[in-house]
């Protein structure tokens, strides 16, 4: 039954990463640019999930993960070539590499302890990216491409410079725009299978496990250590992953990817879509970026046409109220929205939607409820 519930999930998330430009087009959200940061972000939390959602260890430092992607992608395309495939590898790589690091020695502490010691390790990243390591990171400019840069392997197979700086590709197939997003698309279905193979194996069970009683499983004699450091090194590498798709679209790396402002989105978006859930995570990624996308768009001008319909006075007043929750005030609108779903769905988005679901199972099937009631009343003396 799972099984086959799990293909109904898959067949599902394909068709909505496919038909992506087409269910976004409506709301304003079906442009490459956007719909590739869905994806970017879906992962980059799937991936954060895998570690908080399981585990319950709460990290504030993720964002060093993502800048190690960045970067390291960036340096694939100076150095080696602008096919996309060695930068992701090393990308999640070193992201992998960089979290065993932070992992080794942030879980040695739990709770409210790991989560200062992740954000105070991705700081101390911020910090190098922007000061000590400026040969790497080119500072607070950001590690950009050149014309000039090496490029080893598309000397050997004599691929032409061109004029201009260089553009990213898979094999010649170009990762702007359409074929950008449905590449950023397919890792997303990609990763979202591996998630989904994760929370159903063995080793996710142990996982939940660590979360719901660590201190249980230890008094068994069981060492939970290598099974939380797999998962926070799982994630990471998510992260670095994610890191390199940014930089697949945007060839440029910068410090700010690692600020610590980045980590608590991710927690927002996790948090926002559901923790420990499947989906959750990437309704919450797609969620926020499209507040920060598309409301933050919304100016007095674009409010005045929409609003054209009423008399003068009412169409300022409306403009004047409506405007602190759209533009600069989008912020206002999702801190809002992050209150309502605390309040009154602690499960996030996915809560909702599964209690909506039961409510229309409900109404469309009374008759199990109306038959336990005649039974329970047929039953009593």
């Amino acid at each position: 039954m799972t099984r086959n519930k799990d293909r109904l999930l898959m067949i599902g998330f394909v068709i909505t990463v496919a038909l992506g430009p087409l269910i976004m087009t409506p709301i304003g959200g079906g442009y490459p640019d956007l719909l590739q940061k869905f994806a970017i972000f879906g992962i980059f939390a799937i991936g954060f999930n895998i570690l908080f959602g399981l585990t319950g260890y709460l990290s504030f430092g993720h964002a060093a993960f993502l800048g190690v992607g960045s970067y390291t992608a960036v340096w694939a395309f100076k150095l080696l070539t602008m096919n996309v495939i060695p930068a992701l590898i090393l990308a999640t790589l070193f992201g992998g590499l960089f979290a065993l690091l932070i992992g080794f020695i942030a879980l040695r502490r739990s709770g409210i302890y790991f989560s200062i010691l992740t954000l105070a390790f991705a700081q101390m990243s911020y910090n190098m990216a922007y000061s000590v390591l400026t040969p790497i990171t080119n500072g607070e400019t950001g590690l950009q491409l050149s014309q000039n840069d090496a490029r080893v392997i598309d000397g050997l197979f004599g691929i032409e410079r061109g004029e201009g700086l260089p553009s990213t590709s898979l094999f010649g197939l170009s990762m702007y725009g359409w074929s950008g997003y449905y590449f950023c698309g397919v890792m997303l279905i990609l990763m979202f299978y591996i998630s989904l193979r994760i929370y159903r194996s063995p080793f996710g069970m142990m996982l939940r496990a660590v979360k719901s009683n660590q201190n249980r499983m230890a008094y068994t004699g069981l060492n939970t250590r290598p099974y939380t450091l797999a998962a926070f090194v799982i994630s990471g590498m998510y992260a670095g992953l994610a890191g390199g798709l940014m930089a697949i679209t945007d060839p440029l790396a910068g410090a700010e990817r690692m600020q610590w402002t980045a980590s608590g989105e991710i927690v927002l978006m996790t948090i926002l879509g559901g923790t420990g859930t499947l989906l959750g995570p990437v309704i919450g990624a797609t969620v926020i970026k499209y507040f920060e996308n598309i409301f933050s768009s919304f100016n007095d001008s674009i409010l005045m046409s929409a609003f054209s319909f009423l008399p003068e006075f009412l169409q300022h007043g409306l403009v004047a109220i409506v405007g602190l929750f759209v533009g600069d005030g989008w912020q206002l609108t999702l801190g809002a929205l992050f209150m309502i779903i605390v309040i009154f769905l602690p499960g996030g988005l996915m809560e909702g939607i599964t209690r909506l679901g039961n409510l229309i199972k409900r109404y469309r099937d009374p008759a199990p409820a109306q038959e336990s009631e005649t039974e329970a009343s047929v039953s009593e003396p």
